[in-house]
């Protein structure tokens, strides 16, 4: 199972960001990750670097990690323009990139309202989902589907390279046989993340992806490649 970790985008500027992106290279974390959010859930007063304008940035910063989106949202751009962005990241780094993808839900649909950007209905974000999967994937990039609804799943099964589930039970990883499952969540300083880890790997999750909530940083990045190095990897 590889390890990842999100980025501290959450504010006014990418410096931290890249300075955590660093260190998670130096210890051998397999990649980072991006949200794809206008401001902190619940918090609009609150700055965030924009997913895309990171992933630049990472790859010009970083020479092995693995760097993704966890998850772009479609909705928030056109479908043709989301893909056209994404597959120039991946020309910068190749198959280094991966792209998640996600219908959004309601806990994102005020940044869509906020900017007077349309939140369509469930069964129009999800056939976007389909269409810009399938798009990223005649291009060569890595996708994987974000979400945990039964539409959901049918769209990681036919058209993308792994299911994410985000905040699910190792239990409930491995109960999903047919996809290949990644994993993400938010892990806290009173978690024990060694062990979580290796419940994802029994599980057979193919990649778990750590979202520090609480930590230093720079303690996030010890403790969590730390735990990285016990599974199989």
């Amino acid at each position: 199972m590889k390890v990842g970790i999100t980025l501290p985008q959450f504010r006014d500027d990418a410096e931290m960001a890249i300075d955590v992106a660093r260190q998670a290279e130096s210890a051998g974390l397999d990649g980072v990750f991006v949200f794809d959010h206008l401001w902190p859930i619940g918090q609009p007063d609150k700055p965030a670097v924009h997913s895309l304008a990171l992933l630049g940035a990472l790859a010009a910063e970083t020479s092995r990690l693995t760097i993704g989106t966890l998850v772009s949202r479609v909705g928030l751009l056109p479908g043709a323009v989301l893909v056209n962005a994404l597959g120039s990241v991946h020309r910068m780094v190749g198959d280094r990139l991966i792209a998640g993808v996600g219908a959004g839900d309601s806990l994102s649909k005020a940044e869509n309202l906020a900017y007077d950007v349309p939140f369509d209905p469930a069964a129009v974000r999800l056939a976007e989902v389909a269409e810009v999967v399938a798009a990223l994937r005649e291009q060569g990039i890595t996708t994987w589907v974000g979400g945990r609804s039964p539409e959901t799943r049918r769209i990681a099964v036919d058209h993308a390279d792994a299911l994410n589930l985000w905040a699910a039970t190792p239990a409930e990883v491995a109960l999903e046989k047919t996809v290949p499952v990644t994993w993400g969540g938010v892990v806290r300083p009173d978690d024990d993340v060694p062990v979580l880890l290796a419940a994802l790997s029994d599980a057979r999750a193919e990649w778990a992806v750590v979202a520090p909530a609480g930590w230093e940083w720079d303690e996030a990045v010890s403790v969590i490649s730390g735990a990285a190095g016990m599974v199989p990897r």
